[in-house]
């Protein structure tokens, strides 16, 4: 473990090495660096987690402290890492999906003309993360943090040429930034409290220190969930990831799948206690959990771009995972987080193999028919499909998802009204992914196919598709075996949720029927909806109801309507009233005055000689005057 160091250094030579290279660098060697960093990175991964998971009793932290980073009286925060268990599957999965999505994207990436400036960014975006899921305090986290914020700047305006691209970008950079200033006023709020970032002690004290409900206890978590709403997309901070498609389809699995929508869900699971000791910020995780995942699940029903379908699905996925938190199932939003990066960076990857195969179009209503014609990259995205939408008993998906229910329902923090927000958004999710296999590969082909995926596509696809299957079989229900690993491997970082455990294992095998009830008529409803009765559908859009449900959903519930006027609009027409900036104008001001006064002065300057004598005399006449006077 003495290597720990190396995990996120690695990615980051690669970039540096990839930025001071530039074209110097051949497109072979920038590829070889970009992959080639990460890749490592991961196998150094899969060394520590052996040795950590090997090491009785399986469990113990590991610190790692590289050095002093700044030394201000008593606060001397480090460059130092923390490794538990919860540490080590964010890790994996980080430097895994990732590995697999940078080798996915030398083939996408190909032909572009940033091809080198692209996997640079790629790498300081996966070390900025694995920076951010490793350091051992919130300072060092917050560097990380900052990170992935400025490299999804530049991933999603990658392609800056087109100005729409350009403001996906500043907006996700924006949005994001308001829930980052919260998040950095609470990093205040700690540090003046107890004089320390690091997480560890920071727990320890805040559970001294603070009693259960405490005001600064409430303020603290509020304003870390403040920087994790920004971070992961939630009400009422989701509006930039829709737009953050622009960029190239990579970015988006990243993005989406492992690396920056986790990070809120990373803070809020780290910082646990503070969230136990204020349970009015741990009740708002859950309801805004519960009712982003129903809004995004909705929005997702009327978007005609696949790759959006993928991102309000994303936003509805880290719902679920709000959901758990905010009930106190802890390690069941962990476990969501995992299956969900295997089966959603799947699907991405998946789309971006459908968009070049068919010219870089992407929507799904001039699709259809490409099962023939993409067999891999159907039955892998068929897998990732099944996944997200909870199919029963094969799927990785459904595990994570009902334990999630069932946290919901049986924990003490949960309750039948939260139970049913996930249950009717594990319908809606199943109905709308159902509706995206069936537009993009069945039916009538309407676009034609230029080129099927290589390799390099081919082999991070099944690979995935192999892991959203088996990868939720790590914990599953008591009625299915009752296996725990994972589970217990998290008990070390994570308490479990308070009642789960004593709740009757008849009625988790009862609760487990229903969510599987709900998955099977979602994907029946939407197979019969658009393959057997498209009519019906194109029949319910042309009525007035319809149309208006279609379109509000398909502009987001109209946030995005609300925050231009909100917010946009009287920004820009101050700007525009201010175009000459008010608060200048005191300086102007000042200056008008010294050049008035310049102008008067020189007035004086006549070169008459009996002028300048007439000054001096006047002049020691007045100061003698003052002296005589002051005395």
């Amino acid at each position: 473990m003495s290597l720990l160091w190396l995990i996120p250094a690695l990615p980051l030579a690669g970039y540096l090495a990839l930025a001071f290279g530039g074209s110097r660098l051949s497109r072979a060697a920038a590829a070889w660096i970009g992959v080639g960093s990460v890749g490592l990175s991961a196998l150094v991964a899969l060394g520590v987690a052996a040795q950590f998971i090997g090491t009785p009793p399986a469990g113990p932290a590991f610190h790692q402290t590289l050095w002093t980073w700044m030394s201000v009286e008593d606060f001397k925060p480090a460059i130092g890492f923390y490794l538990d268990a919860m540490t080590v599957v964010f890790v994996l999965v980080v430097t895994g999906v990732g590995f697999l999505i940078h080798l996915y994207s030398v083939e996408y990436m190909a032909g572009d003309e940033g091809f080198r400036r692209f996997f640079a960014y790629m790498n300081l975006f996966v070390a900025s993360m694995l920076v951010l899921v490793m350091a051992d305090n919130l300072l060092l986290l917050y560097l990380g943090w900052e990170g992935v914020g400025l490299c999804s700047y530049l991933l999603i305006g990658f392609w800056y040429k087109d100005r729409v691209n350009g403001r996906a970008a500043q907006k996700a950079f924006i949005v994001t930034r308001v829930g980052d200033t919260a998040m950095a006023l609470g990093l205040f709020l700690l540090v003046w409290q107890f004089r320390t970032l690091d997480v560890q002690q920071l727990m320890t004290q805040a559970r001294e220190q603070w009693r259960v409900g405490a005001g600064m206890a409430t303020a603290a978590a509020a304003l870390l969930l403040g920087g994790a709403l920004g971070k992961s997309a939630q009400l009422p901070l989701q509006t930039w990831l829709p737009d953050a498609m622009a960029g190239p389809t990579p970015v988006s699995a990243l993005i989406h799948a492992a690396t920056m929508v986790t990070a809120g869900v990373y803070l809020i699971a780290r910082t646990h206690v503070l969230f136990e000791l204020a349970p009015a910020a741990q009740l708002a995780v859950a309801i805004i959990g519960a009712a982003t995942l129903l809004i995004s699940g909705f929005s997702a029903l009327a978007q005609r771009d696949i790759k959006r379908v993928l991102a309000y699905s994303t936003i509805s996925q880290i719902g679920y995972m709000f959901l758990a938190l905010g009930v106190g199932a802890w390690s069941a939003a962990v476990f969501h987080f995992m299956t969900h990066a295997f089966f959603k960076a799947l699907l991405f990857l998946g789309a971006g193999a459908v968009i070049l195969s068919l010219h870089h179009e992407q929507d799904i209503h001039k699709m259809g028919g490409l099962w023939k014609r993409l067999p891999l990259t159907f039955w892998t995205f068929l897998a990732g499909s099944a996944a997200l939408a909870g199919l029963p008993l094969i799927t990785a998906g459904f595990y994570s998802k009902d334990l999630i229910l069932w946290s919901a329902w049986s924990s003490n923090a949960g309750g039948p009204a939260l139970w049913a927000a996930g249950l009717i958004g594990a319908f809606l999710t199943a109905l709308y992914t159902t509706r995206l296999v069936c537009l993009v590969f069945f039916g009538e082909e309407k676009g034609r196919v230029a080129s099927k995926p290589g390799w390099r596509v081919s082999a991070p696809l099944a690979i995935l598709a192999a892991l959203s299957i088996v990868g939720g079989f790590v914990e599953t229900p008591r009625a299915l075996g009752g296996i725990r690993w994972f589970g217990e491997f998290l008990r070390s970082a994570l308490p479990a949720a308070p009642g789960v455990e004593e709740a009757p294992e008849r009625m988790e095998s009862a609760m487990m029927l229903i969510a599987s009830a709900a998955a099977l008529l979602g994907i029946v409803l939407a197979g019969v909806l658009y393959l057997g009765m498209p009519r019906v559908v194109e029949g319910i859009a042309k009525r007035a109801w319809g149309a208006a449900a279609q379109a509000f959903w398909l502009g987001g519930w109209g946030f995005d309507w609300l925050y231009d006027r909100l917010f946009v609009k009287p920004f820009v027409w101050a700007a525009t009233v201010n175009r000459d900036d008010f608060i200048d104008s005191a300086y102007n001001g000042v200056a008008a005055f010294f050049s008035l006064l310049h102008r008067g002065i020189i007035r004086t300057q006549t070169g008459r000689v009996r002028w300048y004598a007439a000054g001096v005399a006047l002049g020691a006449v007045a100061l003698m005057a003052i002296v005589l006077w002051v005395r």
